[in-house]
């Protein structure tokens, strides 16, 4: 990913970069470089102003399906995954909590030794109105917009741009054929109101952009927004920027069974932050057998790290009618798992009715029973980005199939089911 030279001094930026590739550890990855823009394809999609560039490494991942692999591989450990199941109240033993919760088969109590509030942007609420904590800790939320546009350029790497206020925000390639600008940082007040992009950050992302890019970006060239919000640690910094990105862990005991607060936290340090919890749990419970999750992949991950290409090649091998873009979303998502979907799958009919968009009644059967998938929305958006492709009659025709197969109905009785209110990307 270049890291073009801006507001900030060039030597300033290899330095970082410098730091980066050594206090961190390069075993796999290659470590930074600089670039000659006039002749490397980097610099093609760029204002010719821009000479140079520094290239550095760094991995990626689909925060959705990084969320849904981790609740199966934990689920194969062992754990009961509820989706959509709300915590309606706490009781607080001395030894134990009750804890009731209510989903759409009606209400359950279960009973734990101890509790992990890793609530995200409601961990604050969950201490003072299911827990009726005392504890004044409490998370800032700080909401990232981003916009999908058409792609912009042919090559697969992808660009930090530094502005004059002080920021950066990136340019990815995109679900094989766009790309994703972001991200921006504000105050977001409410977990309980749905974060969008407003007007003023779309502009903001394409005024950022196209002081890069030689062709303008502008909203005509945008398929689709979103945004997300970030739980930080409230520390008491004055701003959004300026507050950490380190994640808090606080356990509660004073009043009777243990409670853990999980305060922040981000993807690239998830994992730490889980043997940090467990270091803090593990004593409470008498159990744990230290960090173990460096080595271990989550499931369909079983294939070497240089190895996607040859996993595509296997999948096309096995299965010839798979499209070089079609089997390149089935091992992006599912990795070598995606040999299981479609094992016996001779021809493209072997995989049941076809919902368009490379979307089959064999993987909307394999992730409503391995994904915890329920609504056409969660297939769509949360297990894939589908939503970018489909048809909003397609739409409706995957959640009548969906709706049909949870009520335990047959395939043929879930083309026929009445429609259900279609989902949409916005």
């Amino acid at each position: 990913m270049p890291w073009l030279k801006g507001r900030r001094p060039s030597w300033l930026i290899r330095l970082g970069l410098f730091l980066y590739d050594h206090m961190g550890g390069r075993e796999i990855l290659p470590g930074t470089r600089t670039l000659n823009l006039a002749k490397d394809p980097a610099g093609s999609p760029l204002q010719a102003k821009f000479r140079k560039a520094f290239e550095y490494s760094d991995c990626w991942i689909e925060d959705s399906r990084l969320v849904v692999l981790n609740a199966r591989d934990a689920q194969d450990r062992g754990a009961d995954i509820l989706t959509r199941t709300k915590v309606l109240r706490t009781v607080r033993e001395p030894d134990h909590w009750r804890i009731t919760l209510q989903n759409e088969e009606g209400t359950l109590e279960v009973r734990a030794r101890m509790l992990v509030n890793a609530g995200g942007p409601w961990v604050g609420d969950i201490i003072r109105g299911v827990v009726q904590s005392n504890s004044t800790e409490d998370v800032r939320l700080v909401r990232g917009s981003h916009i999908v546009t058409r792609k912009l350029f042919d090559h697969g790497r992808c660009y930090f741009f530094q502005g004059a206020d002080g920021r950066i925000i990136f340019a990815i390639p995109y679900e094989q054929d766009l790309t994703l600008i972001g991200t921006t940082e504000a105050e977001h007040s409410d977990p309980n109101v749905r974060p969008v992009c407003t007007d003023e950050e779309r502009d903001y992302l394409l005024r950022f952009a196209s002081e890069y890019f030689s062709t303008p970006v502008t909203q005509k060239d945008i398929v689709w927004t979103y945004s997300g919000v970030r739980p930080l640690y409230d520390d008491g910094s004055s701003s959004a920027t300026a507050a950490t990105r380190d994640y808090v862990l606080t356990v509660d005991e004073e009043t009777g069974a243990p409670l853990l607060n999980v305060f922040g936290g981000k993807i690239t340090t998830y994992r730490k932050l889980a043997e940090a919890a467990l270091e803090k749990i593990a004593p409470r419970l008498g159990c744990g057998q230290g960090a173990w999750t460096a080595g271990i992949p989550l499931p369909g991950g079983d294939f070497p790290q240089d190895g996607f290409d040859d996993l595509v090649d296997r999948l096309r091998q096995s299965h010839p009618f798979l499209t070089e873009s079609w089997a390149h979303r089935l091992a992006r998502a599912y990795g070598t798992d995606a040999f299981e979907l479609l094992q016996g799958a001779r021809e493209e009919g072997d995989l049941g009715k076809d919902f368009g968009n490379t979307i089959t009644e064999r993987e909307l059967i394999w992730s409503t029973e391995q994904e915890f998938t329920r609504t056409a929305e969660d297939f769509l958006w949360r297990r894939t980005k589908l939503g970018l492709r489909v048809s909003s009659s397609s739409v409706e025709k995957v959640d009548r199939f969906l709706t049909a197969l949870r009520a335990g109905g047959t395939p043929d009785q879930a083309h026929d089911s009445s429609p259900m209110s279609s989902v949409s990307g916005n």
